[in-house]
């Protein structure tokens, strides 16, 4: 068994005086593509906002591809809370799509693309515009490069946003419901993308959707969770089919009969 490139250690986050993760212990293997289900409160969003450092944690220690991700080592070894500097480094390990499509709304297409790489990265102009054009490639965009985002529909502008974080060659990448701002017809178009990343790419994936079926299609495992924990996980096909839990049997039956 390798290293989980993800690890949750008795982490708490606490907003004032409700805890929103509870002592999670929680691990992701390299390569793995995992999804959170879960009622919504049950701390699914938190998980992959405390892994793009965006919500600092309460307690306990996450470690991300073999290194602390929120603390630092001190000079005498224990472990101090992280500066800018270090999670700095640790955020360029990970790439995350958001609900909401977070596109800059005054740069083209492209340009959505090759900013981070050149300011963050220092990769040169030319090589950042081939991998723009690459990966708009990947997700059927060539044609819309030199559009500015108001000018595409809202599946568009979300895959133009994976596409842009897949920009960074980021290790570990990060779905926060995708699709959950999209109308009906345009989900798919953004799912196939997601679909064909987990088919042929080597990356670590950690989804939090609503897409039951999808969650099934792709999953390497499912992880349902329930007041800031994992209640149960499994493999879909057992998840989905014979949950051991009520509350896992309860709250598919109400996702799945609602859909």
């Amino acid at each position: 068994m390798t290293d989980p490139i993800i690890k949750f250690d008795k982490v708490v986050k606490r907003f004032d005086t409700f805890t929103v993760i509870n002592e999670l212990d929680f691990e992701v293997q390299p390569g793995e593509k995992v999804t959170i289900i879960g009622p919504s409160g049950s701390g699914k969003s938190t998980v992959l906002r405390i892994l793009m450092t965006l919500e600092p944690i309460s307690e306990g220690v996450v470690y991300v591809d073999g290194d602390t991700l929120w603390h630092e080592k001190a000079g005498d070894g224990s472990l101090k809370p992280a500066g800018e500097a270090h999670l700095r480094k640790m955020r360029e390990k990970m790439g995350m799509v958001f609900q909401q499509f977070n596109l800059f709304p005054h740069m083209t297409v492209r340009r959505n693309l090759t900013e981070a790489p050149t300011q963050v990265l220092g990769v040169s102009k030319a090589e950042a515009k081939e991998r723009a054009d690459d990966l708009l490639e990947m997700v059927g965009l060539t044609d819309q490069a030199d559009k500015y985002p108001h000018q595409l529909s809202g599946g568009q502008q979300q895959r133009v946003g994976i596409a842009r974080a897949l920009a960074m060659r980021p290790k570990i990448m990060l779905f926060d419901e995708p699709t959950s701002a999209l109308d009906p017809e345009l989900v798919g178009e953004v799912l196939g993308v997601i679909r064909r990343l987990a088919e042929e790419h080597d990356l670590t994936m950690l989804l939090v959707t609503h897409e039951m079926n999808f969650a099934r299609q792709i999953s390497d495992r499912v992880c349902f969770f329930d007041r800031g924990k994992v209640l149960e996980q499994d493999k879909p096909e057992v998840l989905f089919t014979d949950p051991k839990e009520e509350r896992t049997r309860e709250f598919l039956k109400a996702v799945l009969e609602g859909n």
